[in-house]
């Protein structure tokens, strides 16, 4: 059975709860899975698809081996329909189509289920078709909504759909899968995984040519700041604004920066964790003998401090040498 669905271990709450609504016969009309790329959503759907429609479910688990379980493995149940963005989004008429052939008598007995994925693909009449079926739901059919942004559903779609939050994938699992990927080394995937939770995302985050350049520039901050003030300056008005020019370049900036002081900590304190920038484990353990807990601490609150001045209207560079000056005075203080 782990052999089966191994999507069980990885996403235990989300499945149990599901599980459980089954055993109590309390199954939803609705469903609204929300989880990042390579959560498993797709895993977690097919799970319940199948037992639901299991012929021989034990334990509130489906067999895996009867004729419905094959069926919706190899994808041609007669009663489950899956729906997919046609192009840009998902339209009103793939929605009307659905809901016609869940109405016709020609299938099979039993609960319909339909599952619907990129949900928040769907256009404003897509998904106000989809609306008005579900406040009416009619006989046993169970809509199963799949989506990675939860905030793009529209309220009164969610409010009718019962919420399955599923958890991101390892870290560690993100990093095995990403690296060698499209020449992506371990250390620029495990710096990725850092920023973004999912491996597609992270993936595209890492093989864009910003996200080199912005390591790279905050590794040399870094390098700046522990040597004089007047360098970490100067570096600041000639190379890092060339790099972070729009607001959200300069907050994935002092995110990398942050998770660098968080690696000196992690070495510090001897913690076996997967750090963001391995590759630079030598240097930070140079740097980790020099600096106090006291120090790492308030740089990291300086840094964070600087993450809510960005959204202000003070001038980047402005801020950033502040923040320079900022680390250096806590070097001082000690």
């Amino acid at each position: 059975m782990e052999t089966e669905y191994p999507i069980v271990e990885r996403q235990h709450a989300a499945i149990a709860g599901l599980r459980a609504s089954f055993a109590s016969r309390r199954v939803a009309h609705a469903y609204l899975i929300e989880g990042v790329k390579g959560a498993g959503k797709e895993a977690v759907a097919r799970f319940f698809t199948q037992l639901l429609l299991c012929t021989e479910p034990a334990d509130a688990m489906p067999c895996g081996n009867c004729r419905n379980c094959r069926r919706i493995r190899e994808g041609n149940h007669p009663n489950v329909s899956d729906i997919r963005p046609d192009g840009q989004d998902i339209k009103k008429g793939q929605i009307a189509d659905l809901i016609y052939q869940l109405n016709k008598t020609g299938i099979e007995d039993g609960r319909k289920i339909y599952i619907i994925h990129e949900a928040e693909r769907m256009n404003a009449s897509a998904a106000n078709t989809l609306l008005k079926f579900l406040e009416e739901p009619e006989g046993e059919v169970t809509a199963i909504l799949l989506t990675d942004t939860l905030s793009a559903i529209l309220p009164t779609i969610r409010s009718r759909c019962l919420e399955i939050h599923l958890q991101p994938p390892p870290r560690e699992q993100v990093i095995e899968q990403l690296a060698g990927e499209d020449g992506l080394t371990r250390s620029m995937a495990s710096t990725a995984t850092m920023v973004t939770a999912g491996p597609e995302e992270a993936l595209e985050l890492a093989s864009g040519e910003l996200f080199g350049q912005a390591r790279k520039t905050v590794l040399k901050l870094v390098e700046a700041s522990e040597k004089n003030i007047q360098e970490a300056l100067l570096f600041i008005q000639t190379d890092w604004g060339l790099v972070f020019k729009e607001k959200d370049e300069a907050e994935l900036g002092l995110d990398l920066l942050l998770f660098a002081y968080r690696d000196i900590a992690a070495v510090k304190a001897g913690l076996g964790t997967v750090l963001a920038y391995p590759d630079q484990r030598d240097q930070w353990e140079q740097l980790a003998l020099r600096m106090t807990f006291g120090r790492l601490a308030d740089i990291l609150g300086a840094i964070l401090g600087a993450k809510r001045n960005l959204h202000s209207n003070m001038n980047r560079t402005l801020l950033m040498e502040q923040l320079v000056l900022n680390m250096q005075e806590v070097r001082h203080a000690l």
